[in-house]
């Protein structure tokens, strides 16, 4: 009995009993807690307790009386900027896919100066407290970009650097071979968002992973990635870099900014080196309107927009971070249904010219 006694003794310490089943919380309650993280990223930015609830996705905050308040810019990073990798090989001689993979691809010499330049670019643009935090697809070529991006912009302004393979090129296939160049031409008939080369990709499954990453960025915003207790660098002082290709970088600004496929097939890729900035604006959101770097409207033309894709990046260097766009499609059912006959006349008159093998037009 004795022995049974302590027995029972311990079982009662290691295993203690449940405690009374808790009420779930309110949809209120659910809303005023801290997601996880929040303290930490709170902590490493010095701010009160009060603005633990503020998150990207929850962009008010209960204020002292009880009302809500718009929150600070101060929670994203100053800019986004996107570069596409320097002239490679493959830029110069497509048949070096042929003996070469993909991945393994380097920077021609002219490339390499590219780089520089590009990071001389980019040295102009930060402040000089400001720091860079860099994603980078795991192409050779997009590495030996980022390196020698880094020589001219100082490698200790760099917080740390993210190879983010979602960012990788559109695959084409393993090796390719000589018939690379009628299957380039046949994506020009069928629709470079959709076709989908032999053992490879389309822009649409380039969409989808890009997707994916996008959540990783926002949440990397969230949780202090871009905060840096050693050195002190903040969130709102740090510019996000990455460095990518061509079409990636393209799929990239069509998920952020919600264009449709049609507008994203108008817009053209960026040249080698080129940086694509989107700056934040007075309320927290990103718009490529940047007349300081460049991109003003005349620029944005010439990339491809329309003039209703330019008003969207007009509206976006005041708009808050929970606004939304009364102007833009996602936000305008009846835009669908005005706009839809003249999509169908298009696509009918693009069947048309598949038909026509010596209608088509070719890059």
């Amino acid at each position: 009995p004795r022995e049974d006694s302590s027995r029972r003794v311990a079982m009662s310490h290691a295993c203690p009993r449940a405690a009374p089943p808790v009420a779930a919380p309110s949809r209120r309650q659910r809303h005023s807690q801290p997601k996880p993280g929040a303290r930490r990223a709170v902590r490493a930015r010095g701010l009160d307790s009060m603005d633990v609830g503020r998150t990207m996705d929850e962009p008010f905050t209960l204020s002292g009386e009880g009302g809500f308040v718009r929150p600070e810019s101060w929670n994203r990073p100053k800019r986004i900027i996107l570069i596409r990798h320097a002239e490679s090989e493959g830029n110069v001689d497509e048949t070096v896919y042929q003996r070469k993979p993909d991945h393994r691809i380097e920077l021609t010499e002219k490339g390499k100066q590219q780089a520089r330049d590009a990071g001389e670019k980019l040295k102009a643009i930060l402040g000089p407290n400001e720091s860079v935090y860099a994603y980078v697809s795991p192409y050779m070529r997009t590495e030996q970009t980022l390196y020698e991006i880094g020589q001219a912009i100082g490698t200790h302004r760099v917080l740390g650097v993210r190879e983010e393979p979602r960012m990788r090129e559109q695959d084409f296939g393993n090796f390719q071979d000589v018939g690379m160049a009628e299957l380039k031409r046949e994506r020009q008939r069928f629709g470079r968002f959709f076709f989908r080369f032999p053992n490879g990709e389309s822009a649409a499954d380039v969409y989808d992973r890009v997707t994916s990453f996008r959540e990783t960025l926002r949440n990397d915003m969230h949780f202090g990635r871009f905060n840096c207790d050693v050195t002190g660098c903040r969130t709102e002082d740090c510019t996000v870099v990455i460095v990518t290709h061509g079409l990636t970088l393209r799929v990239f600004l069509m998920r952020w900014y919600k264009w449709s496929v049609e507008m994203f097939e108008r817009c053209r890729n960026a040249r080698n080196g080129e940086l694509v900035v989107m700056e934040r604006g007075k309320g927290g959101r990103y718009t490529m309107l940047n007349e300081q770097n460049g991109q003003d409207e005349e620029w944005l033309a010439k990339f491809g927009f329309n003039e209703e894709m330019i008003a969207d990046q007009v509206w976006a260097k005041d708009a808050p971070v929970d606004g939304l766009n009364s102007e833009w499609p996602t936000s305008k059912g009846q835009m669908f249904f005005d706009n839809f006959p003249g999509r169908l006349e298009r696509t009918r008159a693009a069947c048309a010219k598949w038909r026509t093998p010596s209608g088509v037009e070719i890059d």
